[in-house]
This record gives structure tokens, sequence and C-alpha cells, in this order.
């Protein structure tokens, strides 16, 4: 579901609940006014973060995400639900996911993750190549021996414990590549049992919270849509009352103002992690290769760029502090946090509807890239200027998703502006 965008009048849908595992919160729909002053956990103020997102990073990261090498991402989504018996498919139409034909997916894209930086491969002869295999991700042949040693490298890090996610084989014939332009994140009318069994799955086992947290979005409770008078009347635009109901802090108990400084504290990780991962993408190795030479050039031009706004960004929160104490115990806790998310990664499996499914996905994954990130500070300082390196490493998923994670948090935070206008309007 598109933040403050929904169907007016629907009743209440498992594509907030999903994001709810990304935010570990509610993520998506607006902001209510009251939600000002400083974020817990942060010496940042929420006009802050409002005014360098709407003048510095929603516009470009909005023209990041339709650029080829980031709109189309491959996903699968025909795994099985590793946790319980599939048993609530949805069938509405809005659940439905077009995926793209191999045709319109670029050359240098379908090449798979050989080509996923070299800039040799944009020449002539690497071009042919890659439109004559036979298969998505095979290795180009006329590679070097250097250069095969370190795509196993590649492979053999992306298969360590450093991974927040379960990730996709891409190399899955079940997995496909969508067009995430022609698939936006909307709701979908999904929800009922299935979805609430994802939704306190993640909440009740995998989520850390204090007992005493209200949440009162149970779909199996009754709707109050049905009482709306554009009920069967579908048009998406700000529902007002679907904001008060989830935000208002007197309907929430005041649980309201807290979900929505969850949404403003996730958007400071990922702010964080990418003015981290910067020395990463700054390397003259790193080509964010789809086959057009021009369109590439200008992808990282537009991509350096946000890093830049990133790093200038003067309240960045420290990551450190998410597992103070002494070196044992943090360890012990880091491992039980990521343990956490990869589960509940996992548990994307089991969503019924194929939109929500998508998007959970990737906003998992972005989020889960974050996190390796954050704790690769490290090995991301000591990477070579030019080869490939053996300590860090991000598939192009773990990019596509970390930025498009990214952008939906930006634009979440964008559109709760529109909400205070409309708030104050309202008043």
């Amino acid at each position: 579901m598109s933040p403050g965008v929904r169907r007016a009048g629907a009743g209440q849908g498992a594509a907030a609940a999903v994001q709810l595992l990304v935010t570990l919160s509610f993520l998506p729909s607006v902001v209510e006014a009251q939600v000002t002053g400083v974020l817990d956990d942060c010496l940042c103020d929420i006009d802050s973060i409002d005014n360098f997102n709407t003048f510095k990073i929603f516009p470009k990261i909005k023209k990041l995400q339709e650029r080829d090498y980031f709109r189309y991402y491959k996903v699968n989504l025909k795994r099985p639900c590793p946790f319980w018996a599939e048993d609530g498919h949805c069938s509405i139409k809005d659940c439905h996911v077009e995926p793209c034909p191999e045709s319109k997916i670029p050359v240098g894209i379908k090449a798979g993750n050989s080509n996923k930086y070299s800039k040799v491969a944009n020449n002539t002869k690497e071009l042919e190549d890659c439109e004559q295999a036979s298969k998505l991700g095979a290795i180009n042949s006329t590679l070097s021996n250097q250069s095969k040693e370190a795509f196993i490298d590649w492979a053999r890090y992306d298969d360590s414990q450093d991974h927040f996610c379960e990730l996709d084989d891409e190399r899955s014939p079940a997995a496909q590549y969508v067009d995430l332009l022609l698939n936006p994140e909307r709701y979908t009318g999904y929800k009922g049992s299935s979805a609430w069994r994802v939704w306190n799955s993640i909440y009740e086992e995998n989520c850390f919270k204090p007992r005493s947290v209200y949440r009162p979005l149970n779909p199996l409770a009754p709707s109050r849509g049905e009482d709306d008078e554009t009920w069967g009347k579908p048009s998406w635009g700000p529902n007002m009352k679907e904001f008060k109901r989830r935000f208002d802090p007197v309907e929430t108990k005041g649980e309201g103002p807290r979900r929505l400084k969850n949404l403003y504290f996730l958007y400071l990780i990922e702010l964080r992690a990418l003015s981290k991962v910067a020395p990463y993408f700054e390397r003259s190795v790193v080509d964010l290769y789809t086959g057009n030479v021009q369109e590439d050039a200008d992808t990282k031009t537009l991509l350096l760029n946000i890093f830049q706004d990133t790093k200038s960004f003067p309240m960045h929160f420290d990551e450190k502090s998410m597992f103070a104490g002494d070196k044992k115990g943090a360890k012990s806790l880091k491992e039980e946090f990521r343990l956490h998310f990869k589960n509940i990664s996992r548990i994307m499996d089991c969503v019924g509807c194929d939109k929500c499914r998508l998007w959970g996905k990737l906003q998992t994954q972005g989020l889960g890239t974050a996190l390796k990130i954050l704790f690769s500070e490290k090995e991301i300082q000591k990477l070579p200027e030019n080869s490939p390196s053996k300590g860090f490493q991000l598939t192009r998923q773990e990019i596509v998703a970390l930025l498009n994670a990214f952008g939906r948090l930006s634009t979440s935070i964008r559109e709760l502006q529109n909400f205070k206008v409309l708030l104050q309007h309202s008043r």
C-alpha cells in the first residue's frame, strides 16, 4: 500500500501488516501533526528530517527508482511457506503481480552477477555473448581467471552468515523479473485469517517489544469500512478516517505517535547505512551495468549524488549504540537480532497476496541489507579501489532492494507532510 494512499473506505489489509514487519511498527499511511520535536534514541528532530527528505532526498531517490538498473527486481513468489500449509492465496485482481517478459529486461541485467560491476562488459563482444546466453545468470566463458576467482568469492561471501535475510535463489526456474514501476505497492484488499496469521507470527514471535504495546489492528475484528459512503466505489486518495483509526492518540490509546516515530527511526537507520556504504560504490570498479553505457553512467552519477546528500546529514544516529555493553553480550544480542530478522524474511513466503509478498520481500531484504552494511563498517573501509573485495560484497538484488526500500520510506515521509496540511485544513 502506498503511504498515505489507499482505497477509500476499504477494509483492513495485510499490506500494512507486511510493512509492519519492516518497520517493526506501522510503516505506511500518514503522520499526526503532534509528532514533532526530538526523536527518541537520536539527537534528531522531526522537522529537520522532514526538510532534509523533502528538499534533498525525495526528488533524487524518485528519479533513481525510475532507472532501469533499479526498476527490475528478481523474485521468487512461488516459494512454499516453511511454517504452515498455505490456505489463503489471494484471488483479488489487485493482488496479482505481472512478471516482466525476458525480452524486456536490459541485456546487462539478464547476464547476471558476472556483469554487475565490470566495465569490460560494456563492449560489443560481451553484449553478443550475453544475448546468446542460454541461461540467466550464466558466467561468460571469456572472463579472465582473475575475474572468475572474484566471482566465486562473491558467491561464497553471499552464502556467509552475515546476511540478515533469507535470500531467494535467483537461479531458480520459479524466480522472475518484476518491473516495480508497473507493480507499485498499494492496498490490495488482502485480509482475513491468513493475513492475520502472518501479522501475528511476525509481531508476537519475532519482534522485540514490550508486552504492554496496544495492537488494535486485528483483521478479524469487525471493520468500519462498510459504514463508509464510498464502500464499493474504489478510489485512490488520502483516507482521513483510516489515518485517525491508526494514529490518533485517543483511538490508539496513545500508541499512534510512537508508531509514526518508528517510521522516522527506520528512515534514519537506512539513511545511516547509505552514508556508510558510499565508499563501496565510489570505486571505479563498481559499474551499475545494464548494457546502456550512457544510462549506466548517469545512474551511477545520480546514486553518488544521493550518497553525498546522505553523508551531509548532520544528525546521524550512532549505530554502535544498538548493541552496546560488554563484547560477549553485544555479540550474543546481535546474533539473536539477526536470527529474528532472518526468520521474519522467511515468513514473507507465507503471504498469500503476491503483490504484498513482493513488496514485503523487497523491503525486508532492503532493511536486512542496511543492517548488513552497518555491521560491516571495517570491511567497507578496507575495500581496494581497483579490484573486487573479498571482505564485503553486495549482489545486484541487495542493491536494488536497499535503494527501493529506502525510496518507500522517503515517499512515506513525504506523504506525511501532505497529511499534515490536510489535518490543518480539517480543523
